[in-house]
């Protein structure tokens, strides 16, 4: 089951970043290959998600929960669509300048033909989306220091 984990250093305030993340109705504005979004309330703290996946000849449709524990954590889990498992977390954390986030995701399509299309293009997938987050957050967020984005290890 291909995953990934990331972890970078934004220059920005955390809760500015979770409010960034935890935003799902927005994502078809910036991330790569979501050209849709709905999300409907479940109580205070979680929400459903229904995202539209677009890649060329390839359009699914997929619904997660998404599970919110501001300022800190978020954890979307997968319930209904082509996937056998989706899971992602979303850490972030106070440092000094800015902030850490820490992201984790691993997936199994339930299509033997799609889990080796997209296995093979994931880590490259997941790190334009990674960035595509860094770039939406330079577009809407104030820095709070002059500290660069970094990868950290």
């Amino acid at each position: 089951m291909p995953s990934h984990a990331e972890r970078r250093f934004l220059p920005y305030k955390r809760d500015d970043i979770y409010e960034l993340i935890a935003n799902v109705a927005a994502y078809p504005e910036f991330l790569p290959w979501c050209l849709a979004a709905r999300v409907r309330p479940i109580d205070a703290t979680s929400f459903e998600a229904d995202l539209v996946i677009g890649f060329k000849m390839i359009r699914e449709t997929f619904t997660s929960r998404v599970d919110l524990a501001p300022p800190d954590r978020l954890d979307v889990t997968y319930t209904k669509g082509p996937m056998r498992h989706l899971d992602n977390r979303w850490l972030l954390e106070e440092a000094d300048g800015g902030c850490i986030i820490d992201f984790d995701v691993s997936f199994e399509f339930r299509s033997v033909i799609l889990q080796r299309l997209i296995g093979a293009l994931f880590g490259e997938a997941v790190r334009r989306m990674v960035s595509a987050f860094e770039a939406r957050a330079r577009a809407v967020c104030v820095p709070v220091s002059d500290k660069p984005a970094t990868v950290l290890a």
